[in-house]
């Protein structure tokens, strides 16, 4: 009986870290763009450099959709392209908004209840590209409206990245090509 209410208190314990960890949104250094355009943010992005991790893992061609929700959260829709495969991928979740729509800070879920930090800590005035930051050091995304970014931007967005803290050495630059 003891032994099962230990296992029992154990497993309580993990789920409420695991919880209490995907609560966190923001990678530390990292501060999110204020004011912010949630309406303009909207639509299609495509994704032009990444900190690689096991769910992009051997992809191209990554694309991220964003719309908004009856319910005022984000629907987002990822593509991706796996070149060793040869298969399509996509991944529906929905992001909500932090604290306000007006502030870029948002955690995004694919798999409920867990949630992860997606950051906008650069955008330019028009919003036609963005840099963001997960909620650790493993998730940095550079993102445009168009299949490529201009040089200027990709050398800014690095010089953010990495005085947030960021390894950019270990960026992918993805390929945009079908």
């Amino acid at each position: 009986m003891k032994k099962r209410n230990l296992i029992g208190i154990a497993a309580l314990g993990m789920v409420t870290i695991a919880i209490l960890q995907s609560c966190k949104t923001i990678v530390k250094g990292g501060v999110a763009v204020k004011p912010f355009d949630s309406k303009k943010y909207l639509g299609k992005w495509y994704e032009i450099a990444r900190l690689d991790f096991r769910f992009e893992k051997n992809l191209n061609n990554t694309s991220a959709e964003y719309s908004l929700n009856s319910d005022q959260t984000i629907k987002v829709v990822n593509r991706g392209y796996n070149y060793k495969s040869k298969k399509s991928k996509i991944a529906i979740g929905k992001a909500r908004f932090v604290d306000s729509d007006k502030e870029g800070k948002l955690k995004v879920s694919f798999f409920e209840p867990f949630y992860s930090g997606y950051n906008v800590v650069a955008i330019d005035s028009n919003y036609s590209n963005a840099l963001v930051a997960g909620k650790n050091f493993k998730y940095l995304w550079f993102l445009s409206r168009e299949k490529s970014m201009p040089q200027d931007i990709k050398e800014k967005y690095l010089q953010i990245a990495g005085s947030i803290g960021y390894d950019t050495s270990k960026l992918i630059w993805v390929e945009q090509n079908r």
